[in-house]
């Protein structure tokens, strides 16, 4: 059910929310999530089409993902020109740490699915 998921979603954010992590906007979640869900090389140029947004949007986003030590610029060996985005330890431990949020929220909510034909535990009563 499409509640479940966004409420499932509420809590995962709210369990963010209370662990004192940087607040990283939506973009940057997306662009630190697009870095380390998908094969790389990741530069600048590829994130942004992949996004849809302009190369200084991401460039914005990557300075402040880079100042956190969650995202990291490196030179092409091959070809100094180019610069490729790549991963770090702290945005690793970053992203576990928030899956371990979402099972979190997966866990509370399976704990509080009600039997079929019963109102859910967290319904309001009229």
């Amino acid at each position: 059910m499409a509640d479940e998921s966004l409420a499932g979603w509420m809590r995962a954010l709210i369990a963010y929310v209370r662990s004192g992590e940087p607040d990283l906007t939506n973009r940057q979640m997306a662009l630190l999530m697009l870095v380390y869900l998908t094969p790389g090389p990741h530069t600048v140029r590829g994130l942004a089409k992949v996004l849809g947004v302009s190369k200084p949007v991401v460039t914005r986003a990557l300075n402040t993902l880079g100042a956190l030590g969650y995202l990291r610029r490196e030179r092409d060996q091959d070809d100094r020109r180019n610069v490729f985005v790549v991963r770090t330890t702290n945005g690793t431990d970053f992203l576990e740490g928030f899956k371990r949020n979402l099972r979190e929220s997966d866990r509370v909510a399976a704990a509080h699915r009600p039997i079929i034909g019963q109102q859910p535990a967290f319904a309001h009563q009229r």
